[in-house]
């Protein structure tokens, strides 16, 4: 592959990144598996509703509750179900050799870009950040990569220099719940050097913008489309007060899903799925099912949503 190939494919990806990337759930069936039916149902809701990146095996996918063999299933329905109406991004992680096997499986599925979850280890060291994700990136270099940064501790300059040694780290999901910190990383990081992606969603898709990012996450798409791009759409017009309607008809939803050090995160979403006959409300631990004092709030709240 020619470096101006490589280039213009980057392009492409980096304009799916300044988008609504979805975070599609992991439908289960009664017995435990997964619905994978249902999920392609799923997806193609999503993909009919003007949904243009999909990120399998993301949080809202349940990631760290699915089996390897079930990761790379839902890669590659989400590409088939895909085809050429949507980027596909997909979650990898774990340790080095688990999270570069993925990458390695995503591309030879045909998904275009890998996110890398947050290091699940307990010591995790600036320069050691640098180096797993390094070991991702150039195990897939005609892949966009696109780190997933949770840690506050993190400096921008450590972003910087994982981007002089991989040129297809193109994109950033900024996860860090301090719009300051944000602005901050991304200018020390290099604000044009990257696509900045708010990784907390539409809560704080509006605040993140206003610093520089121009595509946000998503796990309330899966439940209405309309209402996430109708942000985006906002948003990309610099129409600050049109976002803001749509974060005060959201805000309730969101509450829920961030309650308790965001215990129900998922919950809320496949409750909310499940109140519109879309989806079965099953989660695996340590989530949990929402309790049944809760589910009617949730299905007042989705039932005056636009699809």
């Amino acid at each position: 592959m020619s470096g101006q190939h490589v280039s213009m494919e980057f392009e492409t990806m980096r304009a799916a990144l300044a988008d609504v990337v979805a975070i599609p759930v992991t439908p289960f069936a009664e017995d435990g598996s997964v619905d994978t039916a249902t999920h392609r149902a799923l997806l193609r809701r999503l993909l009919d509703g003007g949904v243009r990146t999909l990120t399998p095996n993301g949080n809202t996918g349940e990631f760290y509750a699915l089996t390897p063999e079930e990761r790379r299933a839902l890669t590659e329905i989400t590409v088939e179900e895909a085809g050429e109406r949507a980027a596909v991004l997909v979650g990898v992680g774990h340790d080095v050799p688990t999270a570069v096997g993925a990458a390695r499986h995503a591309r030879a599925a045909g998904a275009h870009m890998v996110m890398v979850h947050q290091p699940v280890h307990p010591y995790v060291s600036e320069s050691g950040w640098v180096d797993y994700h390094r070991a991702i990136a150039e195990a897939v270099p005609e892949l966009g990569v696109v780190p997933y940064i949770r840690n506050p501790r993190l400096g921008g300059d450590r972003l910087a220099e994982l981007a002089a040694d991989c040129p297809n780290v193109i994109g950033v999901k900024y996860a860090v719940p301090d719009a300051a910190r944000f602005a901050g990383f991304a200018r020390d990081a290099g604000l044009d050097r990257f696509v900045w992606v708010a990784g907390l969603a539409e809560p704080y898709a509006p605040a993140y913008f206003a610093s520089g990012a121009t595509g946000f996450t998503s796990g309330l798409v899966n439940v209405s489309p309309a209402l996430s791009l109708e942000m985006l759409g906002a948003l990309r017009a610099g129409d600050y007060p049109g976002a803001m309607k749509v974060w005060e008809r959201i805000r309730r939803f969101e509450e829920l899903r961030a309650a308790n050090a965001s215990a129900d995160n998922v919950t809320v979403v496949k409750e909310a799925l499940a109140s519109l006959g879309l989806c079965r409300r099953d989660i695996r631990p340590p989530s949990r099912e929402l309790p049944e004092s809760e589910r009617a709030e949730v299905a007042t709240i989705a039932a005056g949503w636009p699809i």
